[in-house]
Parts: C-alpha cells; sequence; structure tokens
C-alpha cells in the first residue's frame, strides 16, 4: 500500500480473493453477482460515510445540518442500510435476510436511479446458497472479506479505482465462466478497438442494443474528453441489465439509460413512437442467435421465418433474416437507429459476410445503399466462449465515397498469441485504426474495393477474396539440391568407412 492509499491492484487482488467464499461452491457465473453487489454496498457505503465526515467538520459536528446536506447526494443511504451495519450483523442467525433487506432500503431510498437494480439478487437463497449454516458462514466470510477493503475515494490511489476493479471482476468472471463468459463481457481491447473506430464527440447519443455489462458503452463515452454524451442502452437478460447499471454509476455514469428486454421484439429506446436516433451505435451481438424472432408471431415463409410487416418499426424491409440466425436482425435494427451522420460498429460471425439466401439480399441492400464502410477481420480466439474468428462491420450514414475498404488483421504478428486466449496489444489496435483512417491499399494488410468488384464477387465480402495475404515460397534450385544430396552421400559412406574400421578393431 503506497502512502496508507490503495492501489489499483491491490484493490483487484482483494476482491478476487474475497471470491474464494464462493469458489468450488457455487459456479461462478452465479456467484459473481454476490460479488459484484457487495463491491457496490462497500463502496458507495465508504464514499457515504467519508463525506458525511467531511460534512460534520465543515459545520462544527451539526448533525442536522450534515445530513440534510448529504441528502443531495449521488445517493442515499440510510445506516440500517449501509456496509459497515451489515458487517456489525455479519453473526445473526438471518444475515441473508438482513442484506436482503439493506438492498430494498437502498432501491426505496434511491428510486429514481437504483429502482429494480438488485432484483434478480437474492442472499438468503437455499437454492443457491445452502442451507442457513452453510448460508450464514458464507456471508460472513464475505463481509469479513469486504471490511478489509478501505474504498473512500480519499484511500485510492489513481482515477476510477473502483470502475476499473468493477471491470476486471467482471473480466476475470467471464473468462471462468468460458461459453456464458461472452454473453455479458466483451474483451476490453475489441471494445477500445471499436470504440476508435466509431470516434465519439460531444453531445453524441451513444447506444448499445445488446449491451452486457456496458463495457462497450463505458470505452464509447470514455473517447469523450469532456464527458458530455448521453449513453442509452439494453439487455435482455436481467441479471446481466443489473451488472451493467451497477457498472454505470461505477463509472460515474449517472444518467446512463439502460433498459431491460429484448431489443429485437420489444425495443424500449423510442421517440415520438419510432426509433430514437443514435450518432454512435456499438455492439457485440449474439453470434447467428436462434430463434431471434420468437417474440413475433407469423408463419414461416420458406427461407423467412416472419412477414417484415409484422415489425411496428419497418426494420426488415431489406429482408427478414433465417429464423437460426439474427445476426441480421441487429445489424438492420442499429442502422435503423443510425442518426444522419452516424457511425456504428459491430463484431459478427465471419458467416454475415458470404452466407446466401435471405442473409444475401440484406447484404446487396445494404451495400447498394452504401451504409457499408469496412470490413475488419479479427484473429480467432479472442472472446470468451467461441474460438471462432470473428469481423468488426463498420457502417456510416451519408457516406461520401462509395467503395469499402478491407484489413486484414487476423494474422500472424497482429495479436499476442495466449494459452487460453488471443489479445490484441495497444499496437496492434493503432495500426488498425490508422488503417482505417488511411482509407488506402496496403499489400497483404488492406484492400479498397470497388462497388463494381464486389457486384462482380456477387457481394460476397469474404475478406481473402479481397486481401491477398499468399506468400510464395522460394523457387527451389534443383541443380543445388541434387550436389547437397550428392556431398551427403559422400559424407555418409566416409562416415561407414570409418564405423567399419572402428568395429574391427573391436573384433566385431
Amino acid at each position: 500500500m503506497q502512502n496508507n492509499k490503495w492501489t489499483q491492484q491491490e484493490v483487484n487482488a482483494a476482491l478476487w480473493r474475497a471470491c474464494d467464499t464462493f469458489r468450488g461452491k457455487i459456479d461462478s457465473s452465479i456467484y459473481k453477482d454476490y460479488i459484484l453487489v457487495m463491491l457496490f454496498i462497500k463502496y458507495i457505503s465508504d464514499v457515504y460515510k467519508e463525506h458525511y465526515a467531511e460534512l460534520l467538520e465543515k459545520y462544527d459536528g451539526d448533525v442536522e445540518m450534515a445530513e440534510r446536506q448529504i441528502k443531495l447526494d449521488r445517493f442515499t443511504l440510510n445506516k440500517s442500510a449501509s456496509f459497515d451495519y451489515l458487517y456489525q450483523n455479519r453473526n445473526v442467525m438471518n444475515i441473508g435476510e438482513v442484506i436482503n433487506k439493506a438492498l430494498a432500503d437502498i432501491e426505496e431510498s434511491n428510486k429514481t436511479k437504483l429502482r429494480g437494480v438488485f432484483k434478480n439478487i437474492d442472499f438468503n437463497s437455499e437454492s443457491i446458497l445452502g442451507n442457513t449454516k452453510e448460508r450464514n458462514t458464507m456471508l460472513k466470510d464475505l463481509l469479513e472479506d469486504f471490511s478489509k477493503l478501505d474504498l473512500r475515494p480519499s484511500r485510492l490511489l489513481g482515477e476510477d479505482v473502483i470502475g476499473n476493479a468493477y471491470e476486471y471482476l467482471i473480466s476475470n468472471f467471464a473468462s471462468d465462466a468460458g461459453k456464458k463468459g461472452g454473453e455479458f463481457f466483451t474483451p476490453s481491447e475489441v471494445s477500445e478497438l471499436l470504440s476508435r473506430l466509431v470516434k465519439p464527440e460531444e453531445n453524441d447519443r451513444i447506444y448499445d442494443p445488446t449491451c452486457g455489462s456496458g463495457s462497450l458503452l463505458i470505452k464509447a463515452f470514455d473517447k469523450v474528453p469532456s464527458k458530455k454524451a448521453q449513453i442509452y442502452g439494453q439487455e435482455r437478460n436481467g441479471q446481466t441489465h443489473s451488472l451493467a447499471r451497477m457498472n454505470m454509476f461505477l463509472h460515474g455514469i449517472d444518467d446512463a439509460k439502460i433498459a431491460w428486454g429484448d431489443t429485437i421484439a420489444n425495443p424500449l429506446h423510442i421517440e415520438n413512437g419510432k426509433l430514437m436516433k443514435f450518432q454512435v451505435v456499438v455492439a457485440n451481438p449474439p453470434f447467428s442467435l436462434d430463434k431471434w424472432a420468437s417474440g413475433f408471431s407469423g408463419e414461416s415463409n420458406g427461407d423467412f421465418v416472419m412477414e417484415s410487416s409484422l415489425d411496428p418499426f419497418k426494420r426488415f424491409d431489406w429482408g427478414v433474416p433465417p429464423k437460426s440466425k439474427g445476426d441480421y436482425a441487429f445489424v438492420q435494427h442499429m442502422l435503423h437507429s443510425l442518426a444522419e451522420g452516424g457511425r456504428m460498429g459491430v463484431v459478427l460471425p465471419h458467416g454475415v459476410l458470404f452466407r446466401g439466401a435471405s442473409e444475401g439480399r440484406i447484404r446487396k441492400e445494404i451495400i447498394d445503399l452504401n451504409l457499408l464502410d469496412a470490413v475488419i477481420g479479427l484473429p480467432a480466439n479472442l472472446f470468451f466462449g467461441t474460438s471462432i474468428p470473428a469481423t468488426i462491420l463498420v457502417f456510416k450514414q451519408n457516406r461520401t465515397r462509395d467503395n469499402i475498404l478491407f484489413i486484414d488483421a487476423s494474422q500472424d504478428g497482429m495479436y499476442e498469441k495466449g494459452k487460453n486466449q488471443n489479445k490484441l496489444r495497444d499496437d496492434d489496435i493503432k495500426r488498425i485504426v490508422s488503417a482505417y483512417e488511411k482509407y488506402e491499399t496496403e499489400d497483404k494488410f488492406t484492400y479498397v474495393a470497388t462497388k463494381n468488384e464486389i457486384k462482380e464477387n456477387d457481394y460476397n465480402l469474404n475478406i481473402p477474396r479481397y486481401v491477398d495475404t499468399f506468400e510464395e515460397e522460394e523457387v527451389v534450385d534443383l541443380k543445388e539440391v541434387k550436389e547437397n544430396i550428392e556431398s551427403i552421400k559422400e559424407e555418409l559412406n566416409e562416415v561407414e568407412v570409418e564405423m567399419k574400421k572402428y568395429l574391427e578393431e573391436l573384433g566385431l
């Protein structure tokens, strides 16, 4: 600890140790919620406690004045809902109930910000945490682990330590959770790349229709120097939706609009009866989602899962994706949500580049409307739960050019190879962003394709069709090879003669 202050690494390590309470007893995809909620309670409690002490000092011990002023804080916290109160009661037989009551109190006292944020967590759940004895032991250990952390702002060394710690935990939980982890977290380097590609600006509306725990939105928000931008997101998983809301608060984004629901079946960011428009859209939707249109009614019609007329927002007039692959459902929703001059970056599986039938027809419409700006191939094994390589598609409204840039960033040397997962380094990200900004052909790395070339390829966007990474092998000099073989034969004969001589001397 430096000068009695907690560094980022020390906070991260202490939080990861706190997970030992649950390891081997509960799956990390479940216990993550208990850890992250406890971090949130501990943080707002410590911030509240420090500010209250400052106000008491400011008003010379006048409790009434201090309490009047502290009600103007970001969060209001009753003593019976504070972490200190929970810690003091860690040995009571109904500690699970006590924590649940504290969560309900926090929500009630902060209705406008925190209503429903703890709706999917139950600290008194026998089915998850075990019988009373087991449950009480785990919760007592958890409270004792968190009591060792001092998260008062004056005791933290560095900026956004708590927000970074939250992201650190989510990343580790995603890694532990394997395939499930990809549902709530996008690797930070991919989020960083996307946010640099779309270049958020002051006063932009930034949107992610499948926001998970919110990491992409936060990365994009951080690119706005003045931090004057409005965040919008939607997430259909209730637990992940709660994580996203807490994540926003811990990063100091108190006015984020994070909705809970299925974006395709029930988009919730509506303005004047129409889809709200956004200057920046970023997303990592679920790859090739099956039964994506289950929220609509209608008969399957061959390759189509529904009639486009069933969607009140007319998002599928360019074509309806197959029912087993929802990639272009999300793409069309986002394009219909893009404001004039807006920028959009989305992570998708490679199949969207070349699959035919209805997806091919949708792809053709998007290209003919001049909305696609770039296709970027990423390395394999970047994402949690899947080793397949992905692609980033960059779209723009009101494009002034009518060609498309292809970047192949999947080659060796373009990323750091890991034992379980590969990673984009900052230099790799800079190289990709620089190539996008230059928008030029670079041998074996990028290619600027004309519309005619794409049409000639029947609107197939498979990257190897455009970026030739083939390395010619050196021409073999057969005469030299023959001479080498003859030389080796001579040396072998000499060795055999020597061996025969030694064997005779040994009487063999």
